[in-house]
């Protein structure tokens, strides 16, 4: 997949417009819509998205993300889109109105074989574009359009702020539903104060990503690319509270030097809240509780 920053000339693809933030088990049916019209027709495919969140431009101040752009393009990638559009969203585009965002963007640029957006995509300036907008317009400008309806999942449609208010809930297990795949972090294993290993559960510890959505401290099960581990995110408050929150990870039978590299951390369900012990023994006890929850 090819990632553009910027827009350039790229005729007869199929595309996807959202932000996608997450990519969920929504967002992926329209991408897939798109990349599978283009295979059928032999075309390309692509996504048009941007850098970061319109609300960011907005109201000046950008909303708690599910996926790093990083992971974002990945799980794009992996839906096997040709063609990536992360585009600023600045005063030439937010300015525009539905109308002029399609003929001077979408046509000029792509002249779209096809357009594929979820029922409630709106576009242009004042959300003056939507689905109805884009059905109306598909003969005048010889696309055909693709509305895809709200996925559910028991009984609730899946949306990133669903997600969002799972993953702040700690209901984790419901947000990696909405999801289609876990939850994750990913960072370079820090150097610690090396509590952990004086106390027999040796961890890797990484900074919690701040564009993140904040999940509420606590012990969690989690999956590595070294196998399952429990990862305590918070501030330490038995061994030595700290204002900086941090993700330890204490990964089972494991015991390797992987300081400096990077570590994947997908998050499977919330064991408890983050507490506070009487005695570092009493720490200890509770460590082995929640190990033995996971390995049940």
């Amino acid at each position: 997949m090819q990632i553009y920053k910027e827009l350039n000339t790229n005729k007869n693809l199929s595309l996807a417009l959202g932000y996608f933030d997450g990519v969920h088990l929504g967002h992926q049916k329209v991408i897939k819509s798109a990349v599978d019209f283009a295979k059928k027709n032999g075309n390309k495919s692509a996504v048009i998205t941007f850098k970061d969140h319109p609300c960011c431009h907005f109201y000046g101040v950008c909303p708690k993300y599910i996926l790093s752009r990083k992971d974002r393009e990945l799980e794009i990638e992996k839906l096997g889109v040709d063609y990536l559009y992360e585009l600023d969203f600045d005063e030439k585009i937010c300015s525009l109105n539905a109308a002029e965002y399609l003929k001077n963007i979408l046509v000029k640029y792509f002249s779209p074989s096809s357009i594929s957006t979820g029922f409630n995509h709106n576009f242009g300036a004042k959300k003056s574009g939507d689905a109805e907008f884009l059905r109306a317009h598909q003969k005048v400008y010889r696309y055909k359009y693709f509305e895809i309806a709200a996925q559910k999942l028991d009984g609730e449609i899946i949306s990133s702020t669903a997600i969002r208010n799972y993953l702040q809930n700690g209901e984790i297990e419901k947000a990696n539903k909405m999801l289609g795949r876990n939850f994750k972090i990913n960072g370079k294993v820090i150097h610690g104060q090396k509590l952990g290993r004086t106390i027999g559960f040796r961890t890797a510890n990484l900074i919690y990503p701040n564009e993140l959505v904040d999940i509420p401290f606590g012990v969690y099960e989690v999956m590595t690319q070294y196998g399952k581990g429990i990862t305590n995110f918070g501030i330490r408050p038995t061994v030595s509270a700290s204002q900086k929150a941090v993700a330890e990870t204490y990964i089972l039978d494991f015991n390797q030097d992987i300081y400096n590299q990077n570590l994947q951390v997908e998050f499977l369900n919330m064991i408890r809240k983050e507490q506070k012990f009487n005695s570092i023994n009493e720490l200890k006890k509770q460590i082995k509780i929640d190990i033995r929850k996971i390995q049940i």
